[in-house]
């Protein structure tokens, strides 16, 4: 009567398969989804994924499964996606070749059957690029098939999946909806505790909008009655219903060892004990076959068969019996490729281990590990160090564990999984002190020399401190950016007598502080060069001053920098150190620009440029595409700079490092405002603000740029809104100058336009409280143009008037001493001096005939427009009564500047120019009259214009004064209620929001002038 084990029919769940259909039908019509399968151990979340899988393949999907295994999983990183891939790989192949499109090297990582491994990429932009490819490979083979992609047992996942898995879920979320992919995963919700790290993590996919989770119930009566019958082949008796569905409260696994328990006997029959009902399937098999399913326990989740025959020592044909007959019993099942077994259930390995007798489980793990250790290719090679490690920490022999677990490290290392490298590297620490010296020495020396982290001494043997220094860099890689610090710190107590590998550890510091805001790094770096100076050279010394030299790039650009530059450089090519040495190349390339050679500083940086791209440059040398674009825009090439950021844009791109691609593409977009291609900053910024995988770091600054663009645009809202979105990304305790001053700039022109000049002083003596830094010049100039501005505009404020003087020495003391050797430079120190001249009251006509002069060399039409504006307002100024010629030359400058502000979209400019030609009666285009005709009538007056009554225009004219409501009233002998009517309309008619913001645009428009 019970001649199956397991239920040949599928029983309810009619609600789940339709949720998980929906997620399939909604990736077949190009949205991709996610679907979360969540429920106790053992309620059918495997039956049901089953069942759904078959349903999807018959409808013409592709599905890969991989699960996640339930012990070692530190050491088997990657390993469902590892698995699923593979599974494609078999199903695809050539489709799958294809769509790598040429990355095999570094998708070997997971998928070592593309080849092998690039070795030399830096890690820092490695495990970005994996996980951006990873994406690009799935999204390419569900470009033209629905696939199916499903994860299992993710409550055992390692990090380095679930952060892999984190990032294509946005990717499936924020990525454009072209993909026919749909992820299904499942987890127990009964092992999720309150510290479990799957927790929040299901918090965060919840709140995507293409993640649906589901919760497994348990069966109710009725399908219970429903699984027994399909088990039994009739109807079960209503005592053998009440008894099962009692004791396995709906558990659809439970229910199966229920019927199975009673097989031969009465109800009565079952245990109490819910390890002994999960092993009566076992105890009923034969000794021999016992035997084989307890060593296929202590092997882990999956043992192959080669492995497994090497361990239990039987002949081929004995163990196929075996095998045959656990299958049989429903204990063990074949492997999707038939050359591994494991559990059916992983709640019965679990029993099968426990009922392990004492010393059993860790002479099984010996036993596996000697296998291994003299046949390596019983395992795949992506796992062998991993499961190697595993069996000898569980065999607790540390001699032999200790090497072991240090090889998984590096291995996990070389597949940019650092949170396991750094497990299996804590794994070391405990096992370290009950290691023999000589033997620990020699496999940490061993380690080091293939690569698990800097050689800092070759005199030195491999010691503690070395294990550290791994354990520091494998914490910073993973993001536990304290942890490392700690480490740092822990290393230094010991190294007073040993001033190399001292230094490489402050330089680690220094790192650090400054990743986790607690200073400039200042200090660190400093010690770091003390220590190492005069000790003979080295890849250490190299690297400290490298780092040296860029920390005085971003603060303190000088002489000592470029001393500091070209030691480093020197220093790299002695001792080898080449991608630290592009590195220096490019730093020392930017300060020899700064220091007033442009072109060899421009010549040293298209050098590294000009670079072949590799593995292990590739990081380096792409970075140095934006730098070199942000150097050619810092002097004024704003086209060169835009052909060299496209160029670099792309190549990042399409190298999978979506952070350095929106990073070039953010200097990209300076240039482009700079050159009048503001569609084109649009386009640029939301490519690079839509890519996957940005720093938050770039995301601040693009935020800054399009307060620059909403800024020009007239849009000051926008503007207001992403200046402070850009500090929360870019400001902090030790923020560096290029971003202080920039937003020093924008903020001082949005203070501007609200008529708060005095609040446009305060922030510029914010941003020189303590004297500007040199080398800065080309934020520098910028900042003094726009605060000189400020003061001219606010000439006619009455509130302006006081420390008005004082105001302008502050930006000429600023001036003093900024280089003007660049064009633009040059430009900008002739337009600054102008406007201070206007503010003083002083004739600006000379400087401003010069400015403009400047600018038409430029490749700059905004800038030149405001050049241009700004003569024919000191030409108006000055020309007097029937200086004809000089009205032409301002008529001709007008229609230039406002033709080019049209165009632009530059309204708050194109506002003035008008309201400067409506007051001057110039008209802005010749087509405006016909041949012979005579001049028009001129225009109204502003304040006219603007809808303003006369008394409305008084009133205006003290609001710009400063005076209140009752003052008004007591000067115009109105009641004050009326005064506080007349300001209300005028702020209505203004479209304003505040008195200072109606002063100002009262003062810009001429509207107050007699």
């Amino acid at each position: 009567m019970y001649d199956s084990h397991i239920s040949p029919v599928f029983v309810g769940r009619g609600a789940e398969l339709a949720a998980l259909g929906e997620g399939l039908s909604r990736a077949g019509a190009g949205e991709p989804r996610a679907v979360f399968v969540g429920g106790e151990a053992g309620v059918g979340k495997t039956r049901l994924v089953q069942e759904f899988l078959g349903r999807a393949v018959a409808d013409g999907a592709v599905a890969a499964v991989g699960g996640c295994v339930e012990s070692g999983a530190e050491a088997l990183p990657y390993h469902p996606v590892s698995t699923a891939l593979r599974s494609l790989h078999r199903r695809l192949g050539a489709e799958l070749h294809a769509a790598v499109n040429g990355q095999e090297g570094e998708l070997a990582r997971l998928l070592p059957e593309l080849g092998e491994m690039d070795r030399g990429r830096p890690e820092t932009d490695g495990r970005a690029r994996l996980f951006e490819l990873t994406v690009r490979l799935l999204e390419r083979l569900a470009a033209n098939r629905t696939l199916v992609l499903a994860l299992e047992d993710l409550h055992w996942a390692d990090r380095s999946t679930r952060e892999l898995l984190s990032y294509l879920l946005r990717a499936l979320t924020d990525g454009p909806l072209d993909s026919r992919l749909l992820v299904v995963a499942t987890y127990r919700a009964d092992d999720l505790h309150r510290r479990h790290p799957l927790r929040p993590a299901l918090a965060e996919y919840e709140r995507l909008r293409t993640v649906t989770r589901l919760e497994l119930p348990r069966f109710d009566r009725a399908e219970v009655r429903h699984q027994l019958a399909a088990i039994r082949g009739e109807d079960p008796p209503e005592q053998v219903l009440d008894r099962v569905f009692a004791r396995s409260e709906g558990n659809a696994f439970f229910v199966e060892e229920l019927a199975c328990s009673i097989r031969g006997g009465s109800p009565g029959s079952i245990s109490d004990s819910l390890r002994d009902l999960l092993l009566v399937r076992v105890e009923a098999l034969p000794d021999e076959v016992q035997r084989v399913v307890r060593i296929a326990a202590g092997g882990g989740s999956e043992v192959e068969f080669r492995l497994l025959a090497t361990v239990t020592g039987l002949a081929e044909d004995a163990l196929i019996e075996a095998l045959r007959a656990a299958v049989g019993a429903a204990v063990l099942r074949p492997s999707e490729e038939g050359e591994s077994f494991r559990f059916r259930h992983a709640l019965l390995r679990e029993a099968v281990v426990c009922d392990l007798l004492p010393g059993e489980r860790s002479r099984l793990s010996r036993r596996y590990a000697e296998a291994l250790e003299a046949d390596p290719a019983l395992v795949r090679a992506e796992e062998r160090a991993g499961r190697l490690a595993g069996y000898w920490f569980e065999a607790r022999d540390p001699a032999r564990a200790l090497p072991a677990v240090l090889a998984a490290a590096g291995a996990a290392r070389g597949r940019h999984a650092f949170a396991e490298q750094y497990r299996m590297l804590e794994r070391a620490l405990e096992l370290w002190d009950d290691t023999p010296e000589e033997l620990r020495r020699r496999a940490m020396r061993h380690a080091v020399d293939d690569g698990l982290c800097p050689a800092v001494s070759p005199d030195v043997p491999g010691d503690f401190v070395d294990l550290l220094a791994a354990l520091s860099i494998a914490a910073r890689r993973m993001g536990e950016r304290e942890r490392a610090l700690t480490l740092c710190k822990r290393a230094l107590r010991d190294l007073d007598s040993d001033p190399l590998r001292a230094a490489w550890f402050w330089t680690e510091r220094h790192r650090l502080v400054r990743d986790l805001s607690r200073s400039d790094g200042w200090e660190e770096i400093a010690r770091a060069q003390e220590l190492v100076r005069g000790l003979p050279p080295s890849v250490v010394h190299a690297d400290v001053l490298t780092h040296a030299a860029r920390w005085h790039v971003v603060h303190l650009p000088g002489p000592t920098a470029i001393e500091t530059a070209r030691e480093a450089v020197e220093l790299c090519r002695m001792t080898g150190a080449e991608v630290t040495g592009l590195d220096a190349q490019h730093t020392l390339a930017w300060l020899t620009i700064d220091a007033g050679d442009v072109e060899g500083g421009l010549a040293q940086a298209r050098a590294v440029c000009a670079r072949d791209l590799e593995p292990g440059n590739a990081g380096v040398l792409l970075r140095g595409y934006g730098n070199l674009a942000n150097a050619l825009h810092g002097v004024g090439r704003y086209a060169e700079a835009v052909e060299t950021a496209e160029q670099g844009s792309g190549l990042a791109e399409r190298h999978g490092l979506p952070d350095t691609a929106s990073f070039i593409d953010a200097n990209l977009s300076e240039s482009l405002i700079q050159l009048g291609r503001w569609a084109d900053v649009d386009d640029v910024l939301a490519r690079a603000d839509g890519r996957r995988g940005v720093s938050v770091r770039i995301r601040g600054q693009l935020a800054e740029l399009r307060a620059e663009l909403a800024l020009a645009r007239g849009s000051y809202d926008e503007a207001r809104r992403r200046l402070e979105e850009s500090g929360s990304s870019t400001a902090g305790p030790y923020p560096e100058p290029q971003h202080t001053l920039t937003k020093a700039r924008l903020a001082i022109a949005l203070a501007v336009a609200d008529g708060r000049i005095l609040d446009a002083r305060s922030l510029l003596a914010a941003a020189a409280c303590d004297a500007i830094a040199p080398g800065h010049q080309r934020y520098v100039w910028p900042l003094l143009y726009e605060a000189a501005a400020a003061e001219a505009r606010a000439r006619s404020l009455a509130a302006a008037e006081p420390e008005r003087e004082a105001a302008v020495e502050r930006i000429r003391e600023a001036m003093r001493g900024q280089p003007e050797f660049v064009p633009v430079w040059a430009a900008y120190a002739l337009m600054t001096e102008a406007e201070l001249r206007t503010a003083e009251g002083r004739d600006a006509t000379a400087r401003w005939t010069e400015a403009v002069a400047a600018a038409e060399r430029l490749e700059a039409p905004a800038l030149l427009a405001v050049a241009r504006s700004r003569l024919a307002e000191a030409l108006i100024a000055q020309r007097g009564a029937g200086s004809r010629e000089a009205a032409e030359a301002a008529g001709e400058l007008l229609r230039q500047a406002e033709a080019v502000a049209r165009e632009l979209g530059a309204v708050p400019l194109a506002t003035e120019i008008t309201a400067l030609a409506g007051r001057a009666r110039i008209p802005l285009r010749q087509d405006d009259r016909a041949d012979g005709e005579a001049d028009p009538p001129p225009p109204p007056p502003p304040a006219e214009a603007l809808g303003l009554t006369a008394r409305e225009r008084d009133v205006l004219r003290l609001v710009a004064a400063g005076r209140s409501n009752r003052q008004i009233a007591q000067e115009l002998f109105i009641a004050p209620k009326t005064a506080s009517v007349h300001v209300s309309n005028i702020l209505a008619k203004l479209g304003v929001s505040g008195r200072g913001e109606a002063a100002a645009l009262a003062h810009r428009l001429g509207a107050l002038d007699a």
